[in-house]
């Protein structure tokens, strides 16, 4: 499927011009069609839907997803670091390597949870006839306090642990033809003051995560006729 073959540079240059878009309180209109023959479906301060025209979901009971791609927000890291006091606190190349990695493995971990736990999808190892590939980027990545697993550093206490967009293009593997394309915004919104760490803020993650994987499984459900 060479279609699927693009570079991550081609990739994130299509993701970051489509999640500024999407981004609140940006004034830029988006196109009522792309390049690639989708449409329009859904505009709203945070969210983009593009749709191939006659596109359905009906056909598809098995998944393949593809690794997520995961880019921060472009001064990110700078600007996190401009604020750290002393050097255990700053964030290294190394340190943002190591949570786009985690952030990867738990994106496809929710989402393979939502679908085949709660949907009742398979989720199959590679892409083939009748299955549904999807493939997510998590860009925009902004972490208020990442766990820099440096002794001598104390608690920090957050309200929001972050925030990221999702970038979702969903294919049929058998014709490698691009049924729709998602782009949404979202930001934790758990409210209260706690410790920022490892843990909190991968439970964050999950939070974002798992409502995405919520609504592609009941929008599934609804072409199958799984919906309850």
């Amino acid at each position: 499927m060479t279609r699927f073959d693009r570079t991550l540079t081609a990739v994130a240059s299509a993701v970051l011009v489509l999640a500024g878009v999407a981004t609140p309180g940006l004034a830029a209109e988006p196109p009522q069609s792309t390049d690639d023959g989708l449409q329009l479906q859904t505009r709203t301060k945070t969210r983009l839907v593009y749709v191939k025209p006659g596109a359905t979901l009906a056909p598809y009971r098995r998944v393949h997803i593809l690794d997520c791609y995961v880019e921060f927000e472009p001064d990110w890291q700078k600007d996190y670091n401009r604020s750290a006091t002393g050097l255990q606190r700053r964030v290294t190349d190394q340190d943002v390597e190591r949570m786009k990695q985690g952030l990867a493995g738990e994106c496809r971990k929710v989402f393979a949870k939502e679908l085949q736990e709660k949907g009742g999808y398979e989720v199959v190892g590679a892409a083939a006839p009748d299955v549904l590939v999807l493939r997510p980027a998590l860009v925009n990545v902004e972490v208020a306090a990442p766990d820099l697993m440096a002794p001598g550093i104390g608690a920090t206490i957050v309200r929001s642990a972050g925030q990221m967009t999702l970038y979702l293009e969903l294919w049929d593997a058998a014709s490698s033809t691009l049924l729709a394309r998602v782009v949404d915004a979202k930001a934790d919104s758990d409210g209260f003051a706690q410790r920022a760490d490892r843990v909190t803020n991968t439970q964050a993650a999950d939070r974002i995560l798992r409502g995405w994987a919520s609504e592609l499984r009941e929008h599934l459900d609804a072409a199958t006729g799984q919906a309850k």
